[in-house]
């Protein structure tokens, strides 16, 4: 084990550095590259999606230097075979359901808040309104950068490395639960108040789900695509 390797897994100070990293990063690209492109709503979802990469190359060099491959966040290899993808399609039904339920909850319990309250802003999405083409163009980048991506750092990294720092214990992996779901609903900002309670209540129910399922993640990535999918054919058909 290398020294710095060492100091990542022991030491709780490195550990939130590491944290900080990934998330400072992306928020300075995005910050830098907003102010660039200005109100340009497809260049301005583009730059997201360059910074959830960026996080998911910080995650990756997280991992190489702890000699950890992705199997430690819950891409695990199981045996192939029909009864085994049928498994993990019916988890990930049941996943979505969940998360649903708990987005709508989240609607619920801001109009209790205050009647006012409107649902999530999806404004910055106008420009796939009845245009074909850039829904397809949204998809294919959302599958990659948020159905997996996401998964991969607010569930996978957030999650585990949030626990490590507690020590695997049932307490901290509960507390890093329910960090990592108002981390989910903060990075939501540009949604609005609405859809940042909206999607802090789905990521609880994505990180239950995580601890669930034994934290195989290829239940949530599938859930999460389906999701998208939904969300970015409504918005879609929104503009017909």
């Amino acid at each position: 084990m290398t020294y710095l390797a060492k100091v990542l897994k022991e030491n709780r100070a490195a550990q939130l550095a590491e944290i900080a990293i990934v998330f400072l990063l992306s928020f300075a690209v995005i910050f830098v590259g907003w102010n660039l492109v200005g109100s340009d709503l497809f260049a301005r979802q583009a730059i997201v999606w360059f910074a959830n990469l960026l996080m998911l190359v910080t995650v990756w060099l997280g991992l190489r230097v702890r000699g950890q491959t992705w199997s430690h966040f819950g891409f695990r290899c199981t045996p192939h075979g029909f009864r085994s993808l049928c498994r993990r399609v019916v988890l990930s039904i049941v996943v979505l359901a969940c998360a649903l339920a708990a987005f709508v909850a989240g609607s619920v319990v801001m109009a209790g808040v205050t009647p006012a309250a409107q649902s999530a802003d999806m404004s910055g999405y106008n420009y796939l309104q009845g245009n074909l083409p850039m829904l397809l163009a949204a998809l294919a980048g959302v599958y990659v950068v948020s159905s997996f991506g996401e998964e991969v750092i607010y569930r996978g990294f957030l999650i585990n490395r949030l626990a490590e720092i507690g020590h695997g214990r049932k307490k901290a992996w509960r507390i890093a639960v329910v960090t990592g779901a108002v981390i989910f609903g903060l990075v939501h900002f540009s949604w609005g108040i609405t859809g940042v309670v909206q999607t802090a209540f789905m990521g609880l129910a994505l990180g239950i789900a995580y601890l669930l399922t034994q934290r195989d993640l290829w239940v949530l990535v599938l859930a999460h695509a389906c999701i998208d999918t939904l969300l970015l054919v409504q918005l879609y058909g929104a503009g017909s």
